[in-house]
């Protein structure tokens, strides 16, 4: 297991009731527990946003050197709102709203 250090964070009041709330109902163990997921989820998004911004990058890169339509702009608007849906449906944020 890799060591643990200690820090010191400041948060707003309505985050600190949300995180003991959290831990008061039993959903985590600890306030710790509570900033870990937090930070695992924003480190997974944060790889997300980095590969897709590598296959934009890489898009880009084929686009400029080989110019000329490769795909139909319909299929393509249909291809992002199911990507978007995807996404929205897996955010934390859609699951609040659907309790």
């Amino acid at each position: 297991m890799p060591s643990i250090e200690k820090i010191s964070i400041a948060l707003p009041q309505e985050m600190i009731a949300a995180l003991r709330q959290a831990v008061e109902e039993g959903e985590y163990a600890s306030s710790s527990e509570v900033v870990r997921d937090a930070l695992r989820d924003w480190s997974h998004k944060r790889d997300l946003r980095r590969q897709n911004l590598d296959a934009l990058r890489q898009a880009w890169r084929e686009a400029i050197e080989n110019p000329g339509p490769v795909f139909d702009a319909e299929e393509v608007l249909d291809r992002l709102k199911k990507k978007y849906r995807s996404i929205a449906k897996a955010s934390p944020a859609s699951e609040s709203r659907r309790k």
